[in-house]
């Protein structure tokens, strides 16, 4: 059996892959992920994986594996808005990319720019806060 080897992704010196042109940290996606640091210590790596592989592969190369949906209802259509569902995170063993962990971000197909907009764990917080994604529009457009 042929086995194939993973080449790492460039990082840029904020430790994002440097996948698209820009990658943007909303501050309370900030707050967010420093909270749940605590309780999943690899988180941030994690987090790069998704970005370098899911994120690539939904915007860049169309392969969709229904983990990202767009959020619909907000009051805007741009930038598109997604909650991506399925998001392995090493630290909940077992659990592959059904871990619970939600990511909300919105991006710009135009300017190739990613803006994370919420980080949340589906056992402590049910639903994305819509109000956030709002806030993002008006800062971001």
């Amino acid at each position: 059996m042929k086995q194939f080897s993973i080449v790492p992704h460039p990082i840029r010196s904020d430790n994002i892959v440097n996948n698209f042109k820009e990658i943007i940290e909303l501050p309370e996606f900030k707050k967010d992920l420093k909270k749940l640091l605590k309780r999943f210590p690899t988180l941030k790596e994690d987090l790069q994986t998704f970005i370098s592989t899911q994120l690539v592969l939904f915007h860049k190369m169309g392969k969709d594996n229904n983990g990202i949906f767009r959020l619909t209802d907000l009051g805007f259509d741009n930038p598109p808005v997604f909650k991506a569902k399925k998001f392995a995170c090493r630290a909940l063993k077992g659990k592959g990319v059904m871990s619970g962990i939600r990511v909300i971000y919105a991006y710009y197909p135009n300017t190739d720019k990613i803006v994370l907009i919420e980080i949340y764990f589906k056992v402590m917080k049910e639903n994305a806060d819509f109000l956030r994604v709002q806030k993002m529009n008006n800062i971001y457009e």
